[in-house]
């Protein structure tokens, strides 16, 4: 069997959080809770989940802009966070990083080809003549035309700013990015758009992503495999298409019941699973099953063992009842 590009194996991440008073055990964020997945070439792996469950620390820490609490990310074999600061260097050629807003992620002050061109004057590639031309060739790789090369982030659409991202992320040629919600601030139009283009440069150029998200319908277009997070545990995983048509944890139930419909004579039946109770406190989570103050098929069980991945109709879930069949609870029009 082929080693994977990316390993990623327990990781754990906790934020401290300010005492309230000196005498006062020390708290924590629990964002990452033993988080496990691979990679391989030329594949795409969704993380998915509701805002604050962990999947962009997920991301940073494997790029490193973070040190995990507990855990190894292994990249082509190498423990990402055991490398001195050159050899971490020479890595990031082959990791890079798409962030979520375009908005925010490009220097106001520079002007596109000087955005594109600075991952190849830091790490020394080439000469300005070269790389002059590399920057117009990843201009028009990603759609853009390259006599746009001396404007500035502003004179951009949020689409076209996301294409300059990627076209930077692209310089060094690498071979997996890590894609933080890179279409969530795009109109939908426009996402499509970017999504397509995602697709496109995969096939060309053999890349492999790490595809954070909390579009369901964007990750399917996309998407390989599908990672369900909740509370900072994958609660389920598996190809996208077990995970979409057979999902048997109940929050990826609930997520895929709210994925609008856009054919009308579907749309009717599609019938919501609208969770009840507040998501709990990453600082105090609820014991066995986090999700279990939400879940309707919640038991005493629940609350007294943590569920372990279990593999059942083709896909993993940790869920105590994952391979009996599913209870699901009212439904209501959407």
């Amino acid at each position: 069997m082929t080693e994977p590009l990316l390993e990623v194996t327990d990781l754990v991440v906790h934020y401290p959080v300010k005492r309230e008073a000196p005498w006062r055990p020390r708290r924590f964020v629990h964002a990452v809770n033993g988080v496990s997945f691979s990679i391989g070439r030329g594949e795409t792996l969704a993380l998915v989940g509701e805002s604050g469950c962990g999947k962009s620390t997920v991301g940073k820490t494997i790029m490193r802009f973070q040190r995990p609490t507990g855990g190894t990310v292994r990249f082509a074999g190498r423990d990402v966070h055991a490398l001195d600061a050159g050899s971490l260097r020479r890595l990031r050629r082959d990791l890079q990083f798409v962030f979520q807003d375009p908005y925010a992620s490009l220097p106001s002050r520079l002007s596109v080809g000087e955005i594109i061109a600075e991952p190849l004057i830091i790490h020394g590639v080439g000469t300005a003549t070269s790389r002059r031309d590399r920057v117009r060739e990843l201009l028009r790789l990603v759609g853009l035309r390259p006599e746009l090369i001396s404007r500035y982030p502003h004179e951009f659409s949020g689409g076209q700013r996301q294409r300059v991202g990627i076209a930077r992320a692209l310089a060094l040629e690498p071979s997996l990015l890590i894609l933080d919600e890179p279409v969530s601030a795009l109109d939908v139009s426009v996402q499509a758009q970017v999504v397509n283009l995602l697709g496109r440069l995969q096939s060309e150029l053999g890349l492999s992503y790490l595809f954070v998200a909390h579009d369901l319908a964007v990750v399917r277009q996309l998407a390989h495999r599908v990672a369900v997070m909740y509370l900072g545990r994958i609660v389920e995983h598996g190809s996208t298409a077990e995970v979409f048509d057979r999902a048997r944890h109940p929050y990826t139930q609930a997520l895929l019941s709210a994925v609008p419909i856009s054919d009308p004579a579907e749309r009717g039946r599609n019938l919501r699973i609208r969770l009840q109770g507040d998501l709990p406190d990453p600082l105090d989570l609820p014991s066995g099953c986090a999700f279990r103050t939400r879940c309707w098929q919640a038991t005493d069980r629940c609350a007294a063992e943590l569920p372990e991945l279990i593999a059942s109709s083709g896909t993993t879930a940790a869920c105590h009842y994952a391979g009996e069949p599913a209870r699901l609870p009212e439904r209501t029009a959407s």
